[in-house]
């Protein structure tokens, strides 16, 4: 039986409206017992917050089955050396991080991390950019540049921050293998035995395809047949949305 690693914007919903098909998707899923996780780079909502969100569009699953960017960023400075961080970010960010043991302050902190927040200001800006520059360590949950009708996200947050430092951060979230790797620790899962099913070639594909899974592309989301062309690298499957997958 195959683990399965699930996207949710362009997979199973569109904002907060249900693609037909992803509900009975995903409760065959669950009837089957197929171990599975539910992904996100988004790292503002906390696990509760992703169950109702889907609760609420008819999708019900357990809240242990989601795994978010923050999750997966207190999990890999878990494995770092220090534990003060300056954060850039909401609630469920901070939330992680507290559990994960560490202090959040502005007083010479070993990491800049960098999540999403509509209350990004100047002050941040410099603090951030500061404590970079004076060696803190740059990390940010993920490198979406932005959501839907080009709200700013976690990369355009980071943008200011890497100009006028001249560093960059780690970005944990998708693409990158490491959100895939905390993902498969969560769900005590290995890479020879799990799909992932995402709607962008850049982000959910690639990252499957580095983390060494199978790959399932659903063209209800961002990318199209005509993608699958533009990358160097393909996705195991494609099928127009969740509803239609018949190989998990």
């Amino acid at each position: 039986m195959k683990n399965i690693i699930c996207d949710i914007d362009g997979v199973l919903m569109h904002d907060n409206k249900l693609i037909p098909g992803s509900d009975k998707f995903i409760h065959r899923v669950l009837e089957q017992g197929n171990p599975l996780v539910i992904l996100t780079n988004y790292p503002v909502q906390t696990g509760k917050d992703l169950q109702n969100r889907l609760g609420a569009a008819g999708i019900n699953v357990p809240e242990s089955c989601f795994y978010t960017s923050a999750m997966a960023t207190a999990d890999f400075l878990k494995h770092q050396k220090g534990n003060k961080a300056y954060v850039v970010g909401e609630g469920a960010l901070t939330h992680e991080l507290y559990n994960a043991g560490f202090t959040i302050t502005d007083i010479n902190p070993d990491f800049v991390i960098v999540g999403e927040t509509r209350s990004y200001h100047w002050d941040m800006i410099h603090k951030a950019a500061r404590f970079v520059a004076g060696g803190a360590r740059f990390i940010a949950t993920n490198p979406d540049t932005h959501g839907p009708n080009f709200t700013p996200a976690c990369g355009a947050l980071c943008a200011s921050i890497e100009r006028i430092t001249g560093k960059m951060p780690f970005y944990v979230g998708k693409p990158s293998s490491w959100i895939i790797r905390s993902a498969l620790n969560h769900m005590q899962a290995h890479s020879e035995n799990t799909v992932i099913i995402g709607d962008n070639m850049k982000t959910d594909i690639l990252a499957g395809f580095q983390a060494g899974l199978e790959t399932i592309l659903v063209t209800s989301g961002v990318s199209q047949l005509s993608d699958i062309e533009k990358e160097p690298f393909r996705p195991n499957h494609v099928f127009s949305c969740a509803g239609d997958i018949d190989v998990v």
